[in-house]
């Protein structure tokens, strides 16, 4: 599990990065959904270091 710091600055990285291919690329292009699916994936590893079972 990573700190918690270095994965929220992951997270708007892969952000960033994303509005930007998203601007230049289209929503719909591999790349643009090859990003939001890392996205995705970033913040369900941030999610599941809040959840206590």
């Amino acid at each position: 599990m990573e700190n918690n710091s270095i994965l929220l600055e992951k997270i708007e990285d892969c952000r960033d990065t994303l509005i930007t291919l998203s601007n230049s690329h289209g929503l719909t292009t591999e790349v643009v959904i090859q990003t939001s699916k890392k996205l995705d994936k970033l913040l369900n590893e941030y999610n599941s270091n809040f959840i206590s079972y």
